[in-house]
């Protein structure tokens, strides 16, 4: 799998430690574990001192994210139970490394023997094998989206965070699946409770706050489940209450890490903000947003087509991003393929799994935008000159 020099030699090996399993600088998060390992582990470093934290904290998320909570999403039953090994003391974290294991309890292995040697069409499994020459072969194995887990008891922390430090609050929904839109008039006014409840207080499956439009996905991904196929859609995401002043400028705008946080999640396929591509069509006059003062004399513009972002830095306007997601690639159904010795076979995927990424996948972008907030918070209250009292 390593490239030849121009003899035809295979160059010497220049071993270097493999990135990727890190993310953020001040508020940092690593993560470790398979979908049909023991478990999946975070550790949360740089998180400060003080901050009130339990079990308890972590788990409405996770919940949220669990698989088996209806018949829109994978069958797989998880309880999805943290367990934080460290980092907390009487209730407050310390300051040191916050370790949590999330463990699974319900892998269904076999179902993948068959099509070990076989490439699933849309899945890593040709990549990693032409990166490591090996791979579990499980479920995807660390591709696998059951590496979130982890991801969402640690946005669950960074969410507390930014609560206390500057009432922060980050909340996503599903605003399209195949062809249904979800008209949203104003995206900073949408409640967890519209999100995740219908107005008769019933649950909401498609996690998407408008109720017509939810009704008619939830049919289109039922059809679609029926069908042995999958579908797509769009998930949109609005932090709000964020401060003016986060972000860097050039490499490390807040823009730029929202979207690789966005995008190292699985099945994202395109990210924007604002506006996005809708600028477009528009001339300069039409998309710039007018400045003026509140109420209250804070800065603020007239109108958001921005996403509460310019030059990469926070304008104080609400953060409104929107990610779209693949339709599942594993699917039931025939499809052609090559086993890993490139001759032609046909593969049907046996394990369980989502007709529709979009329900489970709002949890996880909530907390990946958390992350990244709490992440600027910090490295910007580490530029400050400390306040002479």
């Amino acid at each position: 799998m390593y490239p030849t020099t121009l003899d035809g030699s295979t160059p010497a090996v220049h071993h270097v430690p493999v990135a990727g399993n890190t993310f953020g600088t001040a508020f940092r998060i690593t993560t470790a574990g398979e979908s049909h390992g023991p478990g999946n582990l975070v550790i949360v470093d740089g998180c400060p001192p003080g901050l009130e934290l339990s079990e308890e904290d972590l788990k409405p998320d996770l919940a949220r994210r669990r698989p088996g909570q209806s018949k829109l999403v994978t069958q797989r039953q998880e309880a999805d139970e943290p367990e934080i090994l460290s980092g907390v003391f009487e209730g407050k974290t310390t300051g040191t490394p916050i370790a949590i294991l999330i463990r699974n309890a319900d892998q269904r292995s076999r179902d993948y023997d068959d099509i070990k040697n076989k490439y699933r069409p849309g899945h890593a499994d040709y990549t990693f094998d032409a990166k490591y020459g090996t791979r579990d072969y499980r479920g995807g194995g660390r591709s696998s989206a059951r590496e979130t887990t982890a991801r969402v008891a640690a946005g669950a922390i960074a969410k507390k965070l930014i609560a206390q430090a500057f009432g922060g609050q980050v909340i996503a929904y599903v605003k399209q699946v195949g062809p249904i839109k979800a008209v949203i008039d104003d995206p900073k006014e949408v409640t967890l409770t519209q999100v995740e409840f219908f107005s008769d207080g019933t649950p909401n499956p498609v996690r998407c706050p408008n109720e017509t439009a939810a009704r008619n996905m939830i049919t289109l991904i039922d059809e679609t489940r029926k069908d042995q196929d999958s579908i797509g859609g769009v998930a949109e995401i609005c932090a709000s209450g964020i401060p003016a002043g986060l972000g860097e400028p050039v490499f490390d705008k807040l823009k730029a890490d929202l979207g690789k946080a966005l995008f190292s999640l699985p099945a994202v396929m395109g990210v924007e903000y604002g506006n996005g591509f809708d600028c477009a069509t528009l001339k300069g006059s039409e998309n710039n947003d007018i400045f003026t003062a509140d109420a209250d004399g804070n800065i603020v513009t007239q109108s958001n087509r921005h996403g509460g972002m310019l030059g990469g830095i926070s304008s104080g306007m609400p953060i409104v991003l929107r990610a779209a997601i693949k339709p599942t690639s594993s699917l039931s159904k025939a499809q052609q393929t090559v086993d890993d010795q490139g001759n032609p076979t046909t593969i049907q995927t046996k394990g369980r799994h989502d007709p529709c990424l979009l329900p489970r996948f709002i949890p996880m972008a909530e907390a990946m935008v958390a992350l990244t907030l709490a992440d600027h918070w910090l490295r910007h209250m580490g530029s400050q000159l400390p306040q002479t009292p």
